[in-house]
């Protein structure tokens, strides 16, 4: 049947609507049978075609489960507006009796995958999305009711922006819909906001893109001013893929692009990480050790080596190693997704956790896409974003430290390198949520301590954590870089050495030869070592492990 999607001239056959459907990307006639089927994407380009607000809410919610909330608040007229081709009343009640809704949005209760929540969804056939006051109460009402309710509130938004007709109230509309958004936040319920095609305009500068996770569908049109207002200003063209889903997740401010047929499932999993119910470990937790396991045999110098092997296990094989679940989140909603440094929700040997961490490669090619494990601010600032979500989600942090170092470059300088780790730091330290960090690798300095204030601090056996590269210390110190070895011995860099002044709490043993040589055990012992640190934690109130934290930290160099 895939001659079915082949493109067909006008010039030879005009099929009915009622049989074909066309892509209104790649222009290809799609029969509609197929059309419906897949969802309304395009089995051509893959395009997501718009859905309508029922549409939606069947694929979305749980069967029989939603039931719709506010259906009676319709559209206000606050400016009697009229032009050449009708009042806007009557383009509204037009609009309203062909749509069968009477706003933007359809709004009401349902369950996800058994969750319950309350939710809202744009329907781009009323007046093109777009946001008037009796949309904005819609919203605000929703929001309440989620506030009331205390459940988690779903906005799928599809809009062109502000409805001109409703004027200055218009515009009120996206503060008073934040104000709305702000509330629920404050109390630390969750706010997950779908971008579908079109999301623009004073709906993307709203509350589309302020949530706890903003996801999209592949492809979107995500903006705030017009393509052809941009281009005319600044005359210059645009790339291609500028204001799709694309470019914003990889410019950080999208969570996750997420196919359509996969939405529910995402959203139903993404919901159970909001204060779980911890299951019991999968796998017996064992403590780190209080020391090292046998007496060390290697030298600091050697020690090095290790931790810098380039088969040494990375965040990913620990993602695999150690989690039955991980979900991805990226972009510091400020300026891009560092791959230096990723994170997400994950399922930690049955425990549901937010996990961070630094990611090397282990080819050139890897490395060099995630920059050798050297995160720029960006990469530091979205690890803040997901450590104050797992705050607000009731969920433990584990962050997993393997780096050179922060990133010492001329631009990310520029974009406050220093600003990012201390801001870091200072949320870390009053962190009320438990905080497990590990240093699987190279703990390369203040890029390593960006994300490892930690009620505990764990340490793989021949990993090193210093305030300096071996060979740093020796070229600034002794102007010769050649007594690194003499210098990884004088920074007391092992984890031994480390154990004894109190600067971490336990070393996790490794295989014979290092971790590299046994992968599987090393991961196991890793896996044990985190829950075992974690299970006492998890049952303290947040106040108490802040303040334990920092009497920690207080306490050295004293």
């Amino acid at each position: 049947m895939a001659w079915l999607t082949e493109q067909i001239s006008d010039a030879t056959i005009r099929p009915s609507n009622e049989l074909w459907a066309v892509c209104s990307a790649c222009k290809r006639y799609v029969e509609r049978s197929v059309w419906q089927d897949n969802l309304k994407v395009c089995p051509s380009c893959n395009a997501h075609g718009r859905l309508g607000c029922r549409e939606r809410i069947a694929l979305i919610t749980d069967e029989g489960s939603f039931k719709e909330i506010n259906a009676s608040v319709g559209f206000n007229d606050p400016l009697q507006f009229a032009d050449d081709s009708g009042t806007y009343a009557d383009k509204a009640r037009a609009t309203a009796a062909k749509t069968g809704i009477g706003e933007a949005i359809v709004t009401g209760t349902a369950t996800i995958g058994g969750r319950p929540v309350v939710l809202g969804v744009m329907d781009f056939r009323f007046m093109g999305g777009s946001l008037g006051s009796g949309t904005g109460e819609r919203i605000l009402l929703a929001a309440e009711t989620a506030l009331e309710k205390r459940l988690p509130l779903i906005i799928f938004s599809a809009s062109g922006g502000a409805r001109m007709h409703e004027g200055i109230v218009s515009l009120m509309q996206m503060a008073r819909t934040c104000a709305a958004i702000a509330r629920l936040q404050e109390a630390g319920l969750p706010y997950i906001s779908v971008l579908t095609d079109p999301t623009t305009g004073g709906v993307s500068a709203s509350y589309a893109m302020v949530g706890d996770l903003n996801i999209a569908e592949p492809r979107s049109l995500i903006g705030f001013a017009g393509r052809r207002v941009i281009e005319q200003t600044i005359k210059q063209k645009l790339p291609d893929d500028f204001q799709t889903a694309e470019y914003l997740e990889e410019h950080g401010f999208i969570d996750c692009i997420v196919p359509r047929g996969d939405l529910k499932a995402w959203l139903a999993n993404a919901l159970g990480y909001y204060r779980p119910q911890q299951a019991a470990p999968t796998v017996k937790p064992k403590r780190a050790k209080a020391a090292s396991r046998r007496a060390r045999t290697l030298t600091p110098w050697e020690t090095v080596q290790l931790a810098r092997h380039p088969q040494r296990p990375t965040i990913r094989d620990y993602i695999e190693g150690c989690c039955s679940d991980f979900v991805e989140l990226h972009g510091d909603r400020r300026f891009g997704d560092d791959r230096g440094l990723i994170g997400g929700f994950a399922t930690w040997n049955g425990l549901r956790v937010m996990l961070i961490g630094h990611q090397k490669g282990k080819t050139v090619e890897e490395n060099i896409a995630a920059n050798f494990g050297m995160a720029n601010p960006e990469g530091y600032r979205k690890a803040l974003r997901l450590m104050q979500l797992a705050e607000r989600y009731g969920l433990p942090v584990v962050s997993l430290v393997d780096t050179p170092g922060a990133y010492p470059g001329l631009d990310a300088e520029a974009r406050g390198q220093a600003e990012a780790i201390a801001r870091n730091l200072t949320v870390m330290a009053t962190l009320q949520t438990p905080f497990v960090a590990v240093v699987t690798g190279e703990g390369g300095s203040g890029g390593a301590l960006g994300i490892a204030v930690g009620d505990r601090v764990l340490m793989l056996e021949n990993a090193v954590y210093s305030v300096i590269s071996p060979e740093g210390c020796a070229s600034i110190l002794w102007r010769d870089g050649k007594k690194a070895p003499e210098a990884a011995a004088a920074l007391k860099i092992t984890s031994d050495e480390l154990l004894k002044l109190g600067v971490i709490d336990a070393i996790i043993p490794e295989p014979e030869g290092g971790a590299h040589t046994d992968p599987a055990a090393t991961m196991a012992a890793v896996s044990a070592a985190v829950t075992a640190a974690l299970l006492p934690l998890l049952d303290l109130p947040g106040e108490k492990l802040a303040a334990d934290r920092y009497a920690k930290f207080a306490a050295m160099g004293r």
